[in-house]
C-alpha cells in the first residue's frame, strides 16, 4: 500500500471542481485517508515548494497557492504514486490529454488545477508538511 498527497489548488476550488476530482479519484480505485480544506500563508507556500525556491516561477507559485482555499488529500493505493500522477496528467495542461484531470480542468501551467507528489520520499515529506500528524493516525508514507 502506497500513499501520496493530492492538492486540489485554487483554480480547480474557484471553479468549483472539488466533486469532480474527488469523483475520479474515487472511480481510479484510490482510497482518501486524510482531507483537509486550508489556505495556506505565504510562509507555509514557500516551505512547502522549498525545492523550487530560486527558480524563475517561484513567486508566481507561491502567490497562485496563496490566492484562495485548496484542499489537501492523502490517497493510497497499490502504486498511489504513479496513478495519481497518470490521473493527473502532464503539468502543462496544454499537453494533457483531455480524459486527465489537468486536461479537462488545468488553465495554463501555472494554474493547473492539481498536485502530487513525485516520490515516496516526496509523499512522507508532504504528508508531514500538510498534515502534520492530523487524521494520519500514524500512517505512512
Amino acid at each position: 500500500m502506497e500513499r501520496t498527497i493530492a492538492i486540489i489548488k485554487p483554480d480547480a476550488v474557484k471553479g468549483a471542481h472539488i466533486g469532480e476530482i474527488i469523483a475520479a479519484i474515487e472511480a481510479e480505485g484510490l482510497a482518501i485517508e486524510a482531507m483537509e480544506f486550508m489556505r495556506l500563508s505565504a510562509a507555509q507556500a514557500r516551505g512547502f515548494y522549498s525545492v523550487h525556491e530560486g527558480k524563475h516561477f517561484f513567486d508566481r507559485l507561491i502567490e497562485y497557492m496563496t490566492s484562495g482555499p485548496i484542499v489537501a488529500l492523502v490517497l493510497a493505493g497499490e502504486e498511489a504514486i504513479p496513478r495519481w500522477r497518470t490521473l493527473m496528467g502532464p503539468t502543462n495542461p496544454e499537453q494533457a490529454a483531455p480524459e486527465t484531470l489537468r486536461g479537462r480542468f488545468g488553465q495554463s501551467l501555472t494554474f493547473n488545477a492539481v498536485h502530487g507528489s513525485d516520490a515516496p520520499e516526496t509523499a512522507a515529506y508532504e504528508m508531514s508538511y500538510l498534515f502534520g500528524g492530523r487524521h494520519l493516525n500514524g500512517l505512512r508514507a
